[in-house]
């Protein structure tokens, strides 16, 4: 993979910014819904990542910011990664530690990368 640019590893600062984006939806439609019931904004957030992930390519802040989820070979990353990562990203700890590749362990364990497009 290229360092930077087109097809590179998305880098912390627009991995972190589509989160936010992703994050302040499930909130908004929590608050329109549920009247922010902050499980109801998680089980949002996770939902949107899992449906997303394997139709898209990318949750919504992902595809706005030019991120795509792949395989690391490339490829589709098909309906159980999706799953198994988001689990991990709900968790948080896994999200926030990268390995040198500035991949997220959530990232390592199902073998995807978030690419810039």
């Amino acid at each position: 993979m290229p360092e930077f640019g087109t097809g590179s590893v998305a880098r912390p600062g627009r991995r972190l910014a589509a989160l936010a984006i992703d994050w302040a939806s499930a909130v908004l439609i929590s608050i329109a819904f549920f009247s922010y019931d902050s499980l109801a904004t998680l089980a949002i957030f996770a939902v949107v990542q899992i449906v997303f992930l394997p139709t898209l390519g990318g949750s919504p802040g992902h595809r706005l910011l030019g991120l795509r989820l792949e395989m690391v070979g490339g490829g589709w990353v098909g309906l159980w990664r999706p799953i198994v990562r988001t689990a991990l990203l709900v968790l948080v700890i896994p999200a926030v530690i990268w390995d040198p590749d500035q991949r997220g362990l959530h990232d390592k364990a199902v073998g995807t990368v978030l690419r810039r497009r």
